[in-house]
């Protein structure tokens, strides 16, 4: 059974840190790409960041670019995404997916990825 945890959100102030993993058992790591995804009640699910397994390039949302950094362990099975300067409109559930990387993808839309997290939350508060 694949499955994908998310795990390190919480409360913060503005400005403040969080980093988050996603922790993959079930699927050989090497042979999917991670995408982070968030939500806000009410609003579409957005793109944050990708990175892939292969060649290790990564994409970002613009309005997380020079904040947010996404990187991989292989050894570990595990994605993070680093977040810093956090601000209130960064609030949300945050998702992490699973795609395998031979498949034609954008990588910010959701509908493509194969396997999906729980979800974690972050909360920033002003």
């Amino acid at each position: 059974e694949v499955q994908l945890v998310e795990s390190g959100g919480g409360l913060v102030q503005t400005g403040g840190s969080l980093r988050l993993s996603c922790a993959a058992s079930g699927l050989s790591f090497d042979d999917y790409d991670i995408g982070w995804f968030r939500q806000v009640p009410g609003r579409e699910r957005e793109g944050v960041s990708y990175i892939s397994s292969s060649s290790g390039d990564t994409n970002y949302a613009d309005s997380v670019k020079g904040r947010f950094t996404i990187s991989s362990d292989s050894a570990k099975k595990t994605v993070y995404l680093q977040m810093t300067g956090l601000k209130p409109e960064d609030t949300a559930v945050y998702y992490c997916a699973a795609i395998d990387r031979m498949s034609a993808f954008t990588w910010d839309y959701d509908f493509t990825y194969d396997y999906w997290g729980q979800g974690t939350q972050v909360t920033v508060s002003s």
